[in-house]
């Protein structure tokens, strides 16, 4: 039996303790696929309100960032946001797993999508948080800077620094049909870049995207490690409400993955991971009433439970 190199055994084995990340959602970043830069409407899965939060300034006018911001007037309000949540979700972690240390990852919308001088004060103020060992950056291939990249490689030089992409597809026609707004030689570029300047890459991939095949989904995750990315993360696709694939779901022209497809699939595609790449997901899905479809996806426990034992058959311990 094979241990997979999961971030919790990654993180134990460079520090020598539980490390849990600390996912984070500041308001007013938004995604140029939503503020029209790169497409309209964002990509079909993404439900739009979570995406655009409504910052109000006194005109009750909507306030996002973008590289191109001249002024930030809510930076305290984001910044206060940084702070309860690291210390709600902290006090949490700590008390439930014993965790010792934190990585602060900016999970929700582009969080490199906004003017440096922003970036920089939110990076610093979480990397002086007490016991917090590095950061985790969520963004998109087509949203970081050389300037922005070279910043981080910086903070890289004595902190945990990871930029997670979302690759998702190896097809520029899986990318056109779920409107992405950027192609594949976007992907390679800037992972290629975002490696040279010393940082690690976390790779996110979506099986079951519509009209993609299960050799198309192993040709991504081929495509992501040939990149050289240190870890991967996968996730089946679910339909919510408040989508443009929910249109699509409700007229009958996308049938959502099976989960029998997911976890064969899933259990092909660890046959080509290195050893050495870390795994760190392999579920998703909601447990709420926004959930259309799949079902199997509104009960994580039970998901990661039936991926397990695939793994388990094939000789691997997730």
């Amino acid at each position: 039996m094979r241990d997979i190199l999961t971030a919790g055994r990654y993180f134990r084995q460079k520090f020598g303790c539980s490390v849990y990340k600390i996912p984070i959602s500041i308001s007013g970043f938004t995604c140029p696929n939503i503020d029209g830069s790169v497409a309209r409407g964002g990509c079909v899965f993404c439900e739009n309100e979570s995406f655009s939060p409504n910052l109000n300034s006194k005109k009750g006018q909507k306030f996002t960032l973008s590289p191109s911001s001249k002024h930030n007037p809510f930076l305290e309000m984001q910044l206060s946001q940084l702070e309860s949540q690291y210390k709600h979700t902290k006090a949490i972690l700590s008390h439930k797993f014993k965790a010792k240390k934190f990585i602060i990852y900016f999970q929700s919308f582009t969080n490199t999508y906004a003017p440096l001088e922003t970036l920089k004060a939110l990076y610093q103020k979480a990397l002086r948080f007490e016991d917090v060992v590095g950061l985790s950056i969520g963004t998109r291939t087509d949203s970081v800077s050389l300037e922005v990249l070279e910043y981080l490689s910086c903070l890289a030089q004595s902190k945990e620094v990871w930029v997670e992409y979302g690759i998702q597809s190896a097809f520029d026609e899986t990318l056109q049909r779920i409107n992405r707004g950027h192609d594949v030689e976007n992907i390679i570029k800037y992972i290629n870049l975002t490696r040279k300047y010393g940082l690690k890459v976390c790779a996110h991939l979506i099986f079951g995207l519509p009209k993609e095949t299960k050799d198309m989904m192993l040709q991504s995750v081929k495509m992501a490690i040939s990149l050289g990315v240190e870890s991967l993360k996968i996730h089946p696709l679910y339909v919510v409400q408040k989508t443009a694939l929910a249109n699509d779901f409700v007229k009958g022209s996308f049938e959502p993955i099976t989960q029998e497809m997911y976890i064969e699939t899933l259990v092909e595609a660890f046959k080509i991971i290195p050893e050495t790449t870390i795994v760190q997901r392999v579920s998703a899905g909601v447990s709420n009433q926004t959930l259309l479809s799949p079902k199997w996806c509104d009960d994580k426990h039970t998901q990661m439970k039936n991926i397990r034992i695939a793994l388990k058959n094939s000789g691997l311990n997730y």
